[in-house]
């Protein structure tokens, strides 16, 4: 299974180069190319939803895929009307691409409710499905997902811990790892190879930041 065409830029800014240019929360963007047929969005956080970074990745044809509590931001923002509103826990598909939606939350830390209805994806790529869990903790929803790859956050402090990250790796036993969400503006720059350190030798943890 190729996972070079998946790149993290920072935090949980995932570009996927397919048959599709399919961006995850866009963050810190060097330069305008708008390629972006697809621009996902979790939920509406700084660090995920960046006008300006949508800005300069956006063209006339880009779908938005966004929960639909900030669908007036996005439309506000972007004057784009190419919009899918997404619920937690639902199955969808557009021109071909299949995907489905992973509610993403806190059990017990405030930042990311249950009732904000925020979103992780699972996009089904070549008969690969790439699970992004978006700012989650290890809910019972994210253990049960079934996925090739599981990019998941593991800064700790809005999110799971590496700790915590690399249990819940273990439970979903997916092919690939890689994790997300730290070294910049949440957790230590190692928490990446200390993730490793404590997920299954059988699961291939690929570090991208």
């Amino acid at each position: 299974m190729d996972i070079s065409n998946i790149s993290v830029n920072t935090q949980s800014s995932i570009r996927i180069d397919s048959s599709k240019i399919i961006y995850v929360d866009p963050l810190d963007i060097g330069q305008e190319v708008h390629d972006a047929d697809y621009i996902f969005i979790t939920h509406d956080h700084y660090d995920h939803m960046s006008m300006p970074d949508i800005l300069k990745i956006m063209n006339e044809k880009t779908v938005f895929v966004i929960p639909a509590s900030i669908e007036a931001r996005i439309k506000k923002g972007t004057s784009c009307d190419n919009v899918i509103r997404v619920e937690p826990g639902k199955r969808y598909e557009t021109d071909g691409l299949l995907f489905e939606t992973v509610p993403a939350y806190n059990r017990l830390k405030p930042f990311h409710p249950k009732r904000a209805g925020w979103v992780g994806y699972i996009i089904n790529l070549d008969d690969t499905r790439i699970y992004i869990a978006g700012d989650t903790d290890a809910t019972h929803e994210a253990e049960n997902v079934k996925c090739d790859i599981a990019m998941v956050p593991i800064g700790g402090t809005y999110t799971m811990n590496y700790k915590e990250a690399a249990a819940l790796i273990n439970k979903i036993n997916s092919m690939y790892a890689i994790p997300t969400h730290y070294g910049s503006l949440v957790g230590d720059k190692l928490d990446g190879e200390r993730f490793m350190q404590l997920v299954d030798k059988n699961i291939n943890v690929v570090i991208k930041l």
